[in-house]
């Protein structure tokens, strides 16, 4: 018989069919399992597959007796509570640089979006401003990305191929990670409120966490200055999002993009009303290759946990 997997978070069939193909799935529809299947199921269940920010604290692996392996669907894992699965000997796994051209790509779009200001372009030409010469404000000349310095906060998987993208704009480049990589060309600063007082653009790339939580707060962003621009494609939580509304609304810095938001779907009408805000979907990793190379770390960690092998992908907590 199939292993029994339980599909943990909502996730759409067309992601988890190549999991359908190798093993039982018991798709909760991101419901509570103990709601919709029966306790002698539940009682099968040995591993399961998760959105990395879905949360899953102790009392959830509680319901699941026999788990041992929590899999997730990604590369970020911060739903998850380590130290509870690991008092637990579940191994957890994720996807590890498997979306990480995606969610590069992403920033860049971002970036460019917000600095040229094309959503507010776009508009100009659709509402016939531009035909009709009407003055506007957000259509002044921007300053040129050509020796603009763009900071990248976490230098991942993720952060060095938005740093490899970005320099092809002739931009000055450099970082702030836990680790200092002797590797990089790039410029290492000691401190995130160090590159933001000398970058112009702020892109995140860091792992969400407790120590990233807000991280990029009011006084952070007033060291961006007016000029200045922030790029968020890890995880909302890593901004405080109200005092990115205050800084959009008064100018403290010119602009953003969003990919991610502390509370998704829902995203506060008054911030997405800010002409100086470009926003999409948490759609960093979604191309079909990203899903093609996520879905087999999935499978290779599953078809390891089942043959009493350690997860080639495990989590190093």
């Amino acid at each position: 018989m199939p292993d029994k997997v339980l599909i943990y978070s909502r996730l759409p069939k067309s992601m988890t069919q190549r999991f359908a193909d190798r093993f039982d799935l018991l798709d909760s529809g991101g419901r509570p399992a103990h709601e919709v299947f029966p306790a002698e199921e539940i009682a099968q269940i040995r591993a399961l597959i998760t959105a990395g920010g879905t949360p899953l604290g102790a009392a959830d692996m509680d319901r699941l007796p026999s788990l041992g392996a929590i899999i997730c669907y990604g590369t970020g894992y911060d739903g998850v509570d380590l130290k509870a699965a690991a008092a637990r000997n579940i191994a957890v796994g994720h996807s590890p640089g498997a979306n990480a051209a995606a969610v590069a790509d992403v920033a860049v779009m971002l970036m460019l979006a917000t600095t040229r200001r094309l959503v507010v372009a776009d508009r100009y030409v659709r509402d016939g401003s531009w035909a009709e010469a009407k003055p506007s404000p957000l259509m002044q000349p921007p300053p040129s990305l050509g020796g603009c310095k763009v900071g990248v906060y976490g230098m991942g998987a993720i952060g060095r191929k938005i740093a490899a993208r970005v320099a092809a704009f002739e931009t000055d480049i450099g970082y702030f990670s836990r680790t200092r990589y002797d590797d990089l060309p790039y410029r290492y600063f000691q401190s995130l409120d160090a590159l933001a007082e000398w970058c112009t653009v702020l892109m995140i790339a860091v792992r969400a966490g407790a120590e990233t939580t807000h991280a990029v707060n009011a006084d952070l962003l007033k060291k961006l200055g007016p000029d200045g621009h922030v790029v968020n494609i890890s995880r909302g939580s890593v901004i405080d999002q109200a005092a990115l509304l205050s800084a959009l609304k008064d100018g403290s810095i010119a602009g953003a993009g969003l990919d991610v938001f502390e509370t998704e779907p829902h995203v506060p009408d008054e911030l997405t009303a800010q002409p100086n805000l470009v926003v999409t979907p948490h759609i960093g990793g979604n191309t079909r290759e990203a899903h093609v190379a996520m879905q087999a770390c999935v499978i290779a960690n599953l078809a390891a946990f089942f043959a009493g092998e350690k997860l080639p992908y495990r989590v190093k907590s």
